[in-house]
């Protein structure tokens, strides 16, 4: 059997190294939750439990385990009869989910503006570059996961717990469409210069300015992922393949 991970259609995958024990259960989720974002596995795709413990080389209890992780995380649903498979959601969950998400954004935007650290300003000034030039190779991954890293540290800088969770409870259901509205160049150039105004408005300290900011640039996916899956934004009633 090659290397590769099999849904309900046979198709190429990247081969996927064998993971650390010591490690196995973080690692576990991290890698299939990684999977998922980057569409390595899709929207749909049915997860084989024995296929899956020889790619990744572990047993069938670590990877069970996983997998209820990410099935509360609302990434994959697990069924009695049929298994488990990745997450689809409808397209009125996509509006509504990055619709909530956007308020929650522009909250942190502007609580952070009060209580940012110059540390942590620095630290986020310094993924923005890094990913700036993840753009520049063409990286994807990479740019992607600094750019999360830069949207995380906003939140955690608004100093509030109960947005916290709230915030990374919602954002794992939105992490594989964040990752895809990325995927028009010009929607990619669109987001870096948000982000560029985002570094902006932290500098000044301008709370309502990073808000509006950060609420539009979540809007601004929201219709990407929409109109990348050939979907009407006025008609919120059907399920993204």
């Amino acid at each position: 059997m090659q290397n590769a991970i099999i849904g309900e259609e046979t198709k190429a995958a990247p081969l996927v190294p064998k993971l650390e024990r010591q490690r196995l259960h973080d690692t576990v989720v991290d890698h299939l939750r990684n999977l998922i974002v980057e569409a390595v596995l899709t929207p749909g795709t049915k997860l084989n439990e024995r296929e899956l413990c020889e790619t990744l080389g572990i047993s069938r209890t670590p990877l069970r385990e996983a997998l209820k992780v990410l099935a509360a995380e609302g990434l994959i649903e697990i069924s009695p009869n049929r298994g488990a498979s990745v997450s689809k959601m409808t397209e009125t969950e996509i509006w509504e989910t990055f619709e909530l998400m956007s308020g929650l954004e522009a909250m942190s935007g502007e609580l952070a503006c009060d209580r940012i650290t110059p540390v942590e300003l620095a630290e986020i000034k310094a993924l923005h570059y890094a990913m700036l030039a993840c753009k520049a190779q063409n990286d994807l991954p990479g740019y992607y996961s600094r750019n999360q890293a830069i949207h995380d540290k906003i939140n955690d800088a608004a100093r509030n717990s109960v947005l916290r969770q709230t915030y990374l409870t919602l954002n794992r259901r939105l992490q594989a469409l964040r990752f895809k509205s990325n995927f028009q160049p010009h929607k990619w150039d669109s987001a870096a210069h948000d982000h560029d105004e985002m570094v902006k408005a932290l500098e000044a300290r301008d709370g309502k300015r990073l808000a509006a900011v950060l609420r539009q640039h979540l809007l601004d996916k929201r219709d990407a992922v929409l109109s990348a899956a050939a979907l009407p934004t006025t008609d919120k009633t059907e399920t993204l393949p």
